[in-house]
């Protein structure tokens, strides 16, 4: 499963992760790095669970979560 975090920087200067493969796994952070080990935290958590319910397979534990390069060049 290959998983997308896309990020956003609020008004009020807090960092929002989103991981767009997975509805409602979105995590705030002070910087990015804190938003993004959040969403990463949060996605495999959702991941986990799912597979514990059987609505993923456990070949899906097998995870890639990248931030696309112009994210990155964001400050």
């Amino acid at each position: 499963m290959k998983l997308t975090i896309e990020l956003d920087r609020e008004d009020d200067g807090r960092w929002i992760a989103e991981v767009i493969e997975l509805p409602g796994v979105m995590c705030y952070g002070g910087v990015r790095e804190e938003a993004v080990s959040n969403a990463e935290r949060l996605a495999i958590e959702v991941i986990a669970d799912r597979i514990a319910h059987n609505e993923l397979p456990s070949s899906a534990l097998s995870v890639s979560l990248t931030i696309p390069d112009e994210q990155l060049a964001r400050k």
